[in-house]
Parts: C-alpha cells; structure tokens; sequence
C-alpha cells in the first residue's frame, strides 16, 4: 500500500465516550482516502472507533506499510504518541495531521513523527507520497504545506502554506465504504433509539471566536454545491438509510442563499431526514427557521458561552445575548430543540459575569445546555493573550491542552462548585416553571444551587498550597 491511514480515537478504552457513545466516523481521513485513491494510490483505512491499540500494531506489523498517516487532535494525543513509537520501530515514514500537530510541531517531530501536515491534506498527501517513494524524507523543503526537522540546520523547518482548495464539490464524497459504518449506526440505535450518519458540506469558519482553533481550514467560509450535497444525502439515504443526519458545519446556517436552494434541492430528489447541526443566532431570521423546520431539523445547537455581554465581547464572539434568547424562543416555536453550549472561566470573567449567564440561561431556556472550562488551545488568540500565565504540573507527553491552568484565574474546584450551582440554579427554575415537578426534586436542586453557591464562596477565599490567594 502506498498509505496506511488512522486516528486514535478507541471508544472502548474512554470512559467518558462510553457513557455517552455517541461516536461518528473519521470522516477527516474518509476524505482523504477518497482523494487519494481517485488519484491512484493504494490506501488502507484503520478505523479504531471500536478496535483497540493491539489490534493496530498487529496491523502494522504484518502489513510493514512503508508510510503511515495519523489524524491527530488533543484528545487522541496519547494514543497518536503510542501509535508513532510503534510505526517507527516497524520502518513507517510517519506523517502527522488534524488541528493538535502544527503547533506542537518541535514536540510531536521530538516523539518520533517525521512530518507534519500543516492545514488540509489531500493536496500535501498527493504530492508527498510519490516524493517520498523516491526520495524519502530529503528535499522535502519541495513540498508546501508541512513542518519536518531540518537535520542540516539542526531546526524545525516550515515550508509555505498551501493554498486552500476553493471547489469542495469538485472532491470525492468521503470514503465510506472503507469503514464499518453499520457498526455506528448500531451503537446509536442501541444506546439511543436511532441511527444517525455525520455529514459536512462546509469548511472553515470566518468568525473571530479567540477560543476557537482554526489550524486545518483556516479563517474561511468554502462550501459545496447545493447540488452536489443533495446528490449525496440521497446516495446516504439509499446506501444506508440512517434515522437522522449530523450536519457537522462549524455554522451550518451562515448562508441563507444557500440553505433554500440545498433545501429545494433535497426536495426535488425527495430526501428529507430529520437532523441536528450547529448554527449562530445572527444567522438566523424567520424565514431561515422555517426552512430548517420544513428540511427536517429537530435540534439546532448555539454556541453561547456566556450570558455576560462583556465576557462575549471579549471573546470577539459577535453576537448579543438578547438576540441568544430572542432566537432560542423563536426556534422552539417552530418545533426545534435548542442546544447551548455553554464556557466558563474565561479570562476576567467574574461572579457576576456568571450569574449574568445563569439569568441568560433561565430567560433563553434551552431544551438543554453544556458547560465546559475554557482552556488555552495553542495557536489560537486566547492562549497568546494568556501564554505567559500559563501553567501545567505534567511535561508534554502526558498531558493534553485541556489540562492547562491559567495563573490569576479561579481554581478548577470553584468551578465545579460554579457549574454545580449553574445546572441546579436553572433546573429548579425550570421546575417552578413546569409546575408539575414533585417537592422532593426541587427540593434536591435547591439544595445543589445552595452547595453550589457556597462552595464557590469558599473556594474564593482559601489559600492554594503555594500561599498566593486565588483570583
């Protein structure tokens, strides 16, 4: 084979993700599989979704694949370090790819990669493979888009960014056949009652969230025809016939030109399945609710992460709470579900910031809400405005961006306390809302919002170990 393509995600070995088994296809390395076998390459697809890490060096020790690309992003961190040791010990060239690598490049280059794909692949994977076939890993400064260590200078060399591909419809559709897709849809018909295919007719994001990392598509907005991605909604339909589709656009309805003629479009080939996506209050208006109504949509997800319009404003999110809940209400009238994603800890963010967010909370009153502590995501805005206050007890190999602390800011344990008091806080004001929650429930949540409250009060004010106060 000329590429053994993987990533590192194994379901059974997290026991988080079994909780909540809700896996989706790699569709990353489906696209690139796709592209490189329309270009004549010999590919194999390691999906290690419901396979484990023994299985794949048994893999690789039999079948000696003389290159072998891995898509990599914090959460698969460990596993991808494991999985690189491995090919090297079996003569694997090793490229690295997915949002994590370009800005650990010296790191991951230090742990045994040889390269790192910087951006989007299937141009750099087309290009590379026949240059490593002939010359191996010299010259490679030929090769745009990539991060690799310059032993002749003694230094990690980038060579110049690749140009990003401007015709999503002029590539294959995702790879899907090399996978066991029927083994997805299973688990989701077992643990929740329906089968669901992800999809994704968009790259990139033009917006300025600081948070958020753009390394593989950048700061733009490309889509595929409506045409094209009607055409393979239905071939979904007829291959495989899930329940629903996940629509994993960063902001699925940023375009409304484009959403009425995609949804003329499945309407003319007789395709409507109902589905989920993520989108932005800005981007919405009535006639565009309706159309995501009538396509199928039954839950839409708004990244609103905080209620406090100075805490939005200093994320550069762009939008306005109000219009958060204006557009929360106005989706629930047209029978869709609204998600919430919600952040705390954001730099300078105070209590009252927080309690601005849970009276956001119980006036948008979504169907449902998650929290998250923001963490520093190198490369990204956020993390250069807090970089020199950044802190972490564990060297690189062993812990993930998710386990950075950011020096001044509220202890981890204040904002267990915070959420605690969050959840509760606005689930007892949703009970007194519904009226028909028994005493001992609400009796609970007020007991969790009093806990809550308290225990950020004391966090507050204790001495850390070090003897300097928390913020």
């Amino acid at each position: 084979m000329d590429i053994l393509l993987a990533h590192g995600y194994f379901l059974h070995a997290d026991p988080h993700e079994r909780q909540i088994m809700k896996p989706y296809p790699p569709l990353g390395i489906l696209h690139l599989s796709a592209y490189l076998k329309a270009r004549d390459f010999t590919v194999e697809v390691f999906d290690s979704t419901f396979s484990d890490l023994d299985t794949f060096k048994a893999l690789v020790a039999r079948e000696r694949p003389s290159v072998v690309g891995l898509y990599t992003n914090l959460m698969t961190k460990f596993n991808i370090l494991a999985m690189t040791a491995w090919c090297k010990q079996h003569g694997a060239t090793v490229i690295l790819g997915g949002p994590e690598p370009p800005y650990y490049a010296a790191e991951y280059l230090a742990h045994g990669a040889d390269i790192i794909v910087r951006g989007e692949g299937e141009v750099t994977l087309a290009e590379l493979l026949p240059h490593l076939a002939r010359h191996g890993l010299n010259g490679l400064n030929a090769i745009d888009g990539i991060a690799y260590f310059d032993h002749d200078a003694d230094r990690v060399a980038e060579t110049p960014a690749r140009a990003l591909l401007q015709d999503l419809s002029a590539l294959p559709w995702p790879d899907r056949e090399a996978i066991d897709l029927d083994a997805y849809m299973n688990v989701w018909r077992e643990h929740h009652g329906h089968s669901t295919i992800s999809v994704i007719h968009a790259r990139g994001c033009p917006y300025t969230c600081t948070w958020c990392s753009h390394s593989v598509y950048g700061n733009t907005h490309r889509r595929r025809t409506p045409q094209d991605a009607a055409a393979e909604l239905l071939w979904i339909k007829e291959r495989y016939n899930p329940d629903r589709i996940w629509y994993a656009d960063d902001v699925f309805a940023i375009n409304p030109r484009w959403l009425f003629a995609y949804q003329a479009e499945l309407e003319k080939r007789g395709v409507r399945i109902p589905f989920e996506c993520i989108s932005r209050a800005d981007r919405l208006n009535e006639r565009v609710v309706e159309a995501l109504a009538q396509m199928g949509c039954f839950r839409l997800w708004n990244g609103s992460e905080s209620g406090s319009q100075r805490i939005l404003d200093a994320m550069q999110r762009r939008v306005i709470a109000e219009d958060v809940q204006a557009k929360t209400h106005l989706l629930r009238q047209h029978g869709i579900e609204t998600g919430m994603f919600i952040m705390l800890g954001y730099e300078s963010e105070t209590v009252a910031d927080l309690e601005a967010t849970v009276d956001h909370l119980k006036r948008a009153n979504p169907d449902i809400f998650l929290t998250t502590l923001a963490y520093p995501i190198k490369g990204t805005p956020y993390y250069q405005q807090v970089a020199d206050r950044v802190r972490s007890d564990k060297p690189w190999a062993e812990r993930s961006d998710r386990d950075l602390t950011v020096g001044g800011r509220h202890s981890r344990r204040f904002y267990s306390f915070a959420t605690r008091w969050m959840v509760s806080e606005v689930g007892l004001h949703r009970a007194r809302l519904a009226g028909d929650v028994g005493r001992g429930r609400r009796l609970k949540l007020a007991v969790n919002t009093h806990v809550g409250r308290v225990g950020m009060w004391l966090t507050r004010h204790q001495i850390e170990r070090s003897g300097q106060p928390i913020a």
